[in-house]
Parts: structure tokens; sequence; C-alpha cells
């Protein structure tokens, strides 16, 4: 569990450009204690966690999805590269698929 963590991690370093340097400054750790997490070595307390959040200013279900099963599995970042290569027409038709299922939600799930 702690080398997919230290994987999520580092994919989101990366995503946003930032060394392990640059990660460590920010949220005011040694850059070793980075890498060891990232290598799946240590795991971070909470306190931790949440200055490694703050720092890349991430929601937490992104790097805990995996370990937390009520968290939402898909992300903002993920529909928004989904709908990046969509048509105009195309992106009006994902919409429109959207706003029906909202529509049907309480009937999608038994809820009245």
């Amino acid at each position: 569990m702690k080398e997919l963590f230290g994987q999520r991690l580092r994919e989101q370093r990366q995503n946003q450009g930032l060394t392990m340097e640059q990660l460590a400054e920010k949220a005011n750790l040694s850059t070793n204690f980075i890498g060891a997490i990232e290598r799946g070595l240590k795991e971070p307390s909470l306190s931790t966690l949440i200055s490694i959040l703050n720092a890349l200013d991430i929601p937490a279900d992104v790097l805990l999805r995996d370990y937390v099963g009520t968290a939402s599995h898909v992300t903002d970042e993920e529909i928004c590269k989904r709908l990046e290569g969509l048509t105009p027409i195309q992106k009006k038709a994902a919409l429109d698929l959207l706003d029906t299922y909202i529509a049907n939600l309480p009937y999608l799930t038994n809820e009245e």
C-alpha cells in the first residue's frame, strides 16, 4: 500500500512540474523524506500528509483513493481530460447526458 501511495505522490508532483526538492521546500519537509515516501519506504503522518496536500494544492482523495472505499474515484481533472478532445457538439451531448443522469439520480439510487 505504501508503494501505491508513493507512486500517486510522485505522479502528482511530476504533473505539477515540481522536483522533490521543490515539493519538500513547499511542504517544509526534507527531500530525503519525500523520496522515501515516493519509494514506499515511509508513510507520512496525518500532519505531514496535510502539508503535502497543501503544498500540491490537491484534495486528499487524489492520493488516498485506493485506501478509502468511500472516496470518489473520479476527479475533476479526470473529467476535464476526457472532455478536452471532444468537439463542441460532442461536449454538448456529454453535458446533456450528464444533465439527464443528474435529473434521474433519485430514481437510479431508489431514493425518494
